[in-house]
């Protein structure tokens, strides 16, 4: 509790500080609620930290290269063969991408408004609803890069992409979960207690099976195909997987690209709008 004290004052004298209006006060004060989320980080947080940093990799080993190994390769839409292991790490480092992002920043961004009430404390500075917003969206895009960082460079030490490819990948995993950062605030507006989160956890779940994670989409039926193709996370997979593996049509990547920064930007708008409501309302 002292900590968070702390951090709400130092907040507040960096708020009166910034400018009053324009991009650089929003960026400078978005920056303060980012920084006070880094000078909190306890032992705990790291344990959290590092266990959303296993899962994908125990995907990977487990279903990339057990599962693998009796499939062999699985071919793309547009004909090229590769590895069932090469075929579900980008979608593991784009669903590492969204979780960092979607469910975490959800969870978080209710048990400071709704038990700890910081924001209360927030909004007694210059730091306005849509900073709170955005700083508490780049925190998580920051915990996400470090997630996507570490998971790239095991794809090239096992030899699933280049290093060029990851390089270009790792700017993508970012654009991913900023996009997926909006929508979590907003879920977070919505959420009455803890066990409506369950309903969140099931929705990601069905999400993160059908987007193409492990299966092809031209596997699945026609309705269920079109259904995919408008999730977010299938836009984030598709983007992914044509990176890293140098497959694809440029176009598609355009699409996928235009996809996300739409629904981040739309995503962003609406959780201004929320939190605005909830704080002052």
């Amino acid at each position: 509790m002292i900590l968070q004290i702390m951090a709400a004052r130092a907040m507040a004298s960096r708020g009166r500080l910034a400018d009053a209006g324009g991009l650089r006060g929003t960026g400078r004060r978005s920056g303060s609620v980012t920084e006070r989320n880094f000078a909190t980080i306890s032992g705990r947080s790291w344990g959290f930290f590092l266990g959303g940093l296993a899962e994908p990799f125990l995907y990977l080993f487990s279903v990339g290269y057990g599962l693998g190994a009796r499939i062999g390769f699985v071919p793309l839409s547009d004909g090229h063969l590769v590895t069932y292991a090469a075929f579900v790490a980008p979608a593991m480092l784009a669903a590492s991408a969204m979780n960092a992002t979607f469910a975490a920043i959800a969870t978080r961004f209710f048990g400071l408004h709704r038990f700890v009430r910081l924001y209360d404390t927030v909004i007694a500075t210059p730091v306005r609803p849509i900073e709170i917003a955005l700083g508490e969206i780049a925190w998580s895009v920051l915990c996400g890069a470090v997630y996507s960082t570490s998971f790239v460079t095991l794809m090239v030490l096992m030899d699933l992409t280049t290093w060029p490819r990851a390089l270009l990948a790792l700017p993508a995993s970012l654009l991913i979960g900023a996009a997926f950062g909006g929508a979590g605030v907003i879920i977070a507006t919505f959420m009455r207690g803890w066990p409506d989160f369950s309903l969140v956890y099931l929705a990601q779940f069905v999400l993160f099976l059908l987007s193409g994670t492990f299966v092809p989409p031209q596997h699945y039926p026609v309705v269920i195909q079109w259904l995919m193709y408008a999730s977010p996370l299938y836009q984030s997979i598709n983007l992914l997987r044509a990176i890293t593996l140098g497959t694809g049509n440029p176009a598609n990547w355009l699409v996928s690209l235009a996809y996300l920064a739409v629904f981040g930007v739309v995503g962003i708008a609406i959780a201004a709008r929320r939190v605005n409501r909830m704080l002052y309302v």
